[in-house]
């Protein structure tokens, strides 16, 4: 079987996210094609992954992939955020995001992802979900269209485009994927057509996140991760965009810090107390040849933490 996603950071990965021995168990909380879960299975041969992901096309092509671990390895089709809110398992030593969307969505999901493609717009990772971007771009009213954009998109033609989207869409749903990039494309400035991205990338990643709720389930996920962490166990969270990092940070600068009484206070009536401490204080980016090799990487950013609790913990 082929793999058309290579997994970015890997090596940083590895050398900062070390399974225990005594507690081997981690939780790769964004499966995709099993990039990630195959390295450290390979890695550590006593450990076993938990790997989680929404969409069954995708888990399929990881099963296949890492079949060959035996009962190492078990696959949920489930939303991270889902499985860790009731997660009673044993306490993993390692729990992994990757927030990225998967090259497998762009080049073999045929669900509209892709604006270079002619195909449905959808969208979907739960294909059981109701809301899907066709949905989305022909029946949200203008305003909303417009908030999603610049909000989820951060795209500064927002309006512009949701007032052509609208315009496109009263003379015949917009269906196809090409079809919105091409009203995208017209509805911008002619100098803005030509910048270093595609004028729809940051309208196509807005629809996206609207239709499976990306950003809503980093924060509580990323809270339960650490809860549920041994002591001494590593969580890292790889983002591609500021809207992804922004959240992780602050819940990381949040956690190591503990109390949130206001700095004048004279004593600590909040009752939170640090529990992780921040092992990259800056974030882990790719290096020029993985930039090279692997051009998604590019945007990438890993951040890492361990609980504290450890033996080498005071």
């Amino acid at each position: 079987m082929d793999y058309v996603h290579t997994p970015v950071l890997a090596e940083p990965a590895l050398q900062h996210l070390i399974p225990d021995p005594a507690h081997p168990y981690m939780i790769d909380c964004t499966l995709g094609e099993g990039g990630h879960s195959a390295l450290f299975l390979e890695a550590y041969p006593f450990l076993n992954v938990i790997g989680l992901d929404r969409d069954e096309t995708i888990m399929a092509k990881a099963v296949s992939r890492l079949g060959g671990f035996g009962d190492r390895f078990t696959a949920v089709n489930t939303w991270f955020d889902a499985f860790l809110e009731t997660y009673e398992g044993p306490a993993p030593s390692v729990i992994l995001f990757d927030l990225g969307i998967s090259i497998f969505h762009y080049v073999e999901s045929h669900r509209g992802f892709s604006f270079s493609k002619s195909e449905r717009l959808d969208m979907r990772l739960d294909a059981s979900a109701r809301t899907d971007a066709f949905h989305i771009v022909n029946t949200y009213s203008e305003q909303d269209l417009s908030r999603i954009i610049f909000l989820y998109g951060e795209e500064k033609y927002a309006r512009r485009i949701a007032r052509a989207i609208c315009i496109s869409r009263s003379e015949g749903e917009i269906v196809f994927s090409d079809q919105l990039a091409s009203i995208i494309y017209h509805a911008v400035p002619a100098n803005y057509r030509f910048q270093r991205i595609h004028p729809a990338t940051r309208t196509f990643q807005a629809l996206r996140i609207e239709v499976n709720g990306e950003l809503e389930r980093i924060v509580p996920s990323l809270h339960r991760a650490i809860d549920i962490l041994a002591p001494g166990g590593y969580l890292g969270v790889i983002s591609f965009h500021s809207l992804e990092d922004r959240p992780v940070k602050h819940l990381l600068k949040e956690r190591e810090k503990g109390c949130i009484c206001p700095p004048r206070a004279p004593i600590c009536t909040c009752g939170k107390t640090s529990d992780i401490s921040i092992i990259t204080k800056k974030p882990i980016t790719a290096d020029e040849a993985e930039c090279e090799a692997n051009p998604p990487s590019r945007s990438a950013k890993l951040r890492v933490a361990r609980k504290k609790g450890g033996e080498n913990d005071v």
